[in-house]
């Protein structure tokens, strides 16, 4: 086996932790203690509770993971009030 070879598994978030850690119900059942990959915490890719996610996990330690991806259209889109404006008044 490979030393870059990680077991994905598709998931839940079910609770969200202090620094950047998830609880996440695995689709086998199984909860899995999580956080945020780099690339997602570099972007601001946000995750919140009820996303659905892509962990990446080790087969050493099968009780923590990564988050390395969030499935877009799980959460409902907030309405925006109108359009942008800047910080400056017209008279």
């Amino acid at each position: 086996m490979a030393k870059e070879e990680l077991l994905e598994f598709d998931g839940l978030v079910t609770e969200v932790l202090p620094d950047g850690n998830f609880r996440v119900k695995l689709d086998n059942d199984h909860e899995v203690l999580a956080y945020t990959a780099g690339k997602m915490r570099k972007f601001r890719i946000r995750t919140g509770v009820g996303d659905r996610v892509v962990v990446e996990m080790s087969p050493y330690d099968l009780q923590r993971g990564r988050i390395s991806f969030r499935h877009r259209g799980d959460r409902p889109s907030v309405p925006s009030s109108g359009p942008r404006r800047g910080p400056f008044r017209k008279h």
